[in-house]
């Protein structure tokens, strides 16, 4: 039973300014710093000297599927610095940073995760059918490897994401803001920037950060009118995992031994526009029909 909204969860545990300084210091320096360390130690144990700054130099030293593992990496320790700041210095349950009912409601995730995946593999079956430049690259030596670093971290990526932006930011700023469409833009831009360093960014251009940005307006209101994070988390990782072991390219951040390999030019392709200008407005009506959300505009503005 939902008690509170979840983007007031934060009352739930200490709210000082230098609990929340901590966190983010020690979140910051997860994902700068120490996440990169088992990086270096590898190449460094191997004996291969790579360009830091270049993935194709990297990829080109441990191979796609080791390499992954490193760009993962640093998301495992960001949950564990995440769970760490809010039990020891915020003083509050995990579970109130995922949700604001009483339990995990997996249905929710399983849900967003079937629905936004199939929807994934209907447009992949599209684009293969519609260019000659998607190719077959399928091999089962390197797949089965990607495919269970796949299942194992990248869900963790995924809610670690979700976790930081539509939960613990989010969580933080509401009371000060107080409108959960403010709330919701604010947070969506910071997870757009975000991603302004990815390869596929420098590829496209920031018009891709448009993207993203609206991606964090969609998982942000379904976030808040479902009051969890359980669907944004199910939709977040289909996308990723999807991503990683269905196509890939050499340009974007997930360069993968994925079953299709596309050779076509970087471009802001049709399924993008279909994803943030037809699927993602059908799934929010989808959702709301499925968990009977009501009060949007209280609940927004």
């Amino acid at each position: 039973m939902i008690k509170t909204s979840f983007f007031h969860q934060s009352i739930k545990g200490n709210t000082n300014s230098s609990s929340y300084i901590i966190t983010i210091c020690c979140v910051l320096l997860a994902i700068g710093f120490l996440g990169s360390i088992p990086l270096l130690i590898d190449l460094k144990m191997h004996g291969h000297s790579a360009d830091l700054n270049s993935t194709s130099s990297l990829i080109e030293t441990l191979g796609k599927s080791r390499f992954l593992i490193h760009i993962l990496f640093p998301f495992v320790l960001t949950f564990f610095f995440l769970w760490g700041g809010i039990k020891f210095l915020h003083k509050r349950p995990f579970l109130s940073l995922f949700t604001a009912s009483s339990k995990f409601r997996w249905k929710r995730s399983f849900s967003a995760f079937t629905i936004w995946g199939a929807v994934m593999l209907i447009m992949l079956f599209l684009s293969v059918f519609n260019s000659d430049e998607i190719v077959l690259n399928f091999d089962i030596d390197k797949f089965i490897p990607l495919f269970f670093i796949s299942v194992l971290l990248i869900p963790i990526q995924t809610t670690t994401e979700e976790l930081l932006f539509r939960g613990y930011f989010a969580q933080g700023i509401h009371p000060f803001i107080k409108k959960g469409a403010l709330t919701i833009i604010i947070t969506s831009i910071c997870f757009a920037l975000m991603h302004a360093f990815n390869p596929e960014v420098q590829k496209l251009g920031n018009t891709l950060l448009i993207y993203y940005f609206l991606t964090g307006i969609f998982l942000g209101i379904i976030t808040l009118m479902d009051n969890g994070l359980e669907l944004a988390i199910g939709y977040h990782a289909a996308n990723n995992f999807f991503t990683a072991i269905l196509i890939s390219n050499d340009w974007q951040a997930f360069q993968t031994d994925a079953v299709f390999m596309d050779y076509s030019e970087p471009s802001f392709t049709w399924d993008a526009f279909a994803t943030l200008l037809i699927i993602q407005p059908l799934m929010l009506l989808l959702f709301s029909k499925m968990y009977k959300w009501k009060k949007w505009k209280e609940t927004l503005f």
